[in-house]
């Protein structure tokens, strides 16, 4: 009775350790529980933030989406509106400058015939230059020769004219004797 008395003696005291260690095992256990509660607290709150933060992020991204959407719809539009006037533009540049090439060539004709007549005009110049430098030539050797002539003419009638003077001289000077040979006749009484 005594061997069986320690015996479950021992194995009450066993069973108490092993419940004391249950026990101590329990409340680890509940510990770490509530550490994973708390955790798993945390995490549903840091998720809810997280669907929120994403919720509001993909609001914010549709919004972006729509406004990027119809900026680029307007840059769509403003950029054909744009290709358009500069197509009309360059259709119309492209007339302007056919038309400058067509005046360019019509200027270029123009530009030879009238190099070709202004080397005709400078030619014919030239020769009635020529012929005017001639016929002046001839015209200042003839008033040349004529002014020579002249010159002779002149001295010739300086000359008739100091002999006509002297001979003028001469006459007056025999008037004024035949007036004083006068005067002295008729002071003559025999010839009165």
């Amino acid at each position: 009775g005594l061997f069986l008395y320690n015996h479950l003696q021992q194995k009450v005291r066993n069973a108490e350790a092993l419940a004391q260690k249950y026990k101590q095992q329990q409340e680890a256990l509940s510990a770490q529980l509530q550490v994973v509660y708390e955790h798993r607290s945390r995490l549903e709150r840091s998720l809810q933030k997280e669907r929120g933060e994403h919720k509001k992020t993909k609001e914010d991204f549709l919004v972006y989406k729509l406004e990027a959407q119809e900026a680029l719809n307007k840059e769509k539009q403003d950029s054909m509106n744009r290709y358009g006037a500069l197509s009309s533009q360059h259709k119309i540049l492209k007339n302007q400058h056919e038309d400058v090439k067509k005046q360019l060539l019509e200027l270029q004709l123009q530009h030879n015939s009238l190099k070709l007549e202004h080397r005709r005009s400078l030619e014919s110049h030239g020769q009635r230059f020529a012929q005017l430098q001639q016929e002046k030539d001839t015209e200042v050797t003839n008033l040349q020769d004529t002014v020579f002539k002249l010159r002779e003419e002149s001295k010739l009638l300086r000359k008739a004219h100091q002999e006509v003077h002297s001979q003028l001289l001469n006459a007056q000077a025999q008037m004024e004797e035949f007036r004083q040979l006068k005067e002295a006749l008729q002071k003559m009484p025999g010839l009165r």
